[in-house]
């Protein structure tokens, strides 16, 4: 059949980048697991199974629905396979087929979460904090692409121009697992805006991630741990912003850990939001823990450093942007910064 050059060779029933037999192999042993009667004698397991077992079954349906929707379009391309509508039906499942290949490889169970994402411009002044400006922005067009939703919880203008930071919160299916492996510094190369001598210039930003917990990850925090600050909130916001101290900073004393919120407009609210981002920070550090217990050089590669990036971003004197841990490369510089990152989110879930 000709028309099997417009489909993704990996849909194919016969074989491809996921078993649905497979899945349900591992689906079948989890659920005799959860039939054992003593497996809430260790709860932290249990949940941890459940999850699992959840998120595997989250991913056989949708596989299963590809290939049932590759099946149909093979019967209607043979009847109509001039018809516009089956056209453009087969350029949809190429591209549902591509969001397909990260299912299977979102193993963990927060990577099924939502995140939050955090900017921080690196030395340099107003060159980074444009930098860090752009960044977000880049972000922001990548979470639109797919829908999903995104929040400022905080964020702090630089002096002349950009941010000196941000925190998003967004919301949707598996957006922890898509940027998990963003955590790094991020390099731009360019000719400045802001020199009058048109020079070229190198500017730093740092990204963190942490996933948005919810109620089936449980975090323990004992209040006498906690050191809760409150401070009137800077920047956009209205009249309400600098008249009241409703921004909150929470300090996890035993990890020196500190969120922040001054998005919402009461005290109680910032509260709330700061907490919820804290135990989502803490689940995060007990990750990095124990991927430093079983793999020395995963907990190095999460650890952020000036001078140690992950990605850079030419735009001068050629248009390049690489990911140094991958190689892989895109030429088309400003695609990337409206937010076409994709390609490079993939090959490090491929890499494990």
């Amino acid at each position: 059949m000709k028309f099997l050059h417009k489909f993704p060779t990996t849909l194919l029933p016969s074989g491809g980048f996921f078993d649905p037999e497979k899945i349900q192999a591992q689906i079948d042993d989890l659920n005799t697991q959860v039939n054992e009667p003593d497996l809430w004698n260790n709860p932290d397991n249990a949940r941890v199974v459940l999850q699992k077992k959840s998120a595997l079954e989250r991913q056989l349906a949708e596989l299963n629905h590809l290939e049932s929707e590759y099946k149909n379009l093979v019967e209607l391309y043979e009847i109509a396979p001039d018809d516009p509508d089956v056209i453009a039906d087969i350029e949809k499942l190429q591209h549902m087929a591509h969001k397909a290949k990260f299912i299977t490889l979102f193993r963990e169970p927060a990577d099924n979460n939502g995140a939050f994402l955090f900017i921080q411009a690196g030395a340099g002044g107003t060159e980074a904090q444009d930098w860090a400006q752009m960044l977000s922005r880049m972000y922001a067009r990548w979470a639109e692409r797919h829908g999903f939703l995104t929040e400022v919880i905080e964020e702090h203008e630089g002096d002349t121009a950009g941010i000196k930071n941000i925190t998003y919160r967004i919301s949707g299916d598996r957006v922890y697992g898509w940027l998990k492996n963003e955590i790094g510094v991020h390099r731009l190369v360019r000719i400045s805006p802001f020199n009058a001598n048109g020079k070229r210039q190198t500017s730093f930003a740092s990204v963190d991630v942490w996933p948005d917990v919810d109620d089936t990850i449980e975090i323990e925090i004992n209040d006498k741990d906690l050191r809760i600050d409150t401070y009137r909130s800077s920047g956009a916001g209205g009249q309400h912003v600098n008249k009241t101290d409703s921004a909150v900073r929470i300090t996890h004393i035993p990890t020196n850990t500190v969120v922040t919120c001054q998005n919402e407009r009461s005290q109680i609210q910032n509260r709330e939001m700061a907490m919820k981002m804290l135990r989502s920070k803490l689940y995060e550090l007990e990750m990095q823990k124990r991927a430093e217990a079983e793999n020395a050089a995963l907990a190095a590669q999460k650890k952020i450093e000036w001078g140690s990036q992950i990605r850079n971003y030419v735009l001068y004197p050629y248009q390049l942007v690489k990911d140094v841990r991958t190689g892989v490369e895109k030429t088309d510089s400003d695609a990337v910064l409206d937010g076409d990152l994709d390609d490079f989110m993939l090959s490090l879930l491929q890499r494990g």
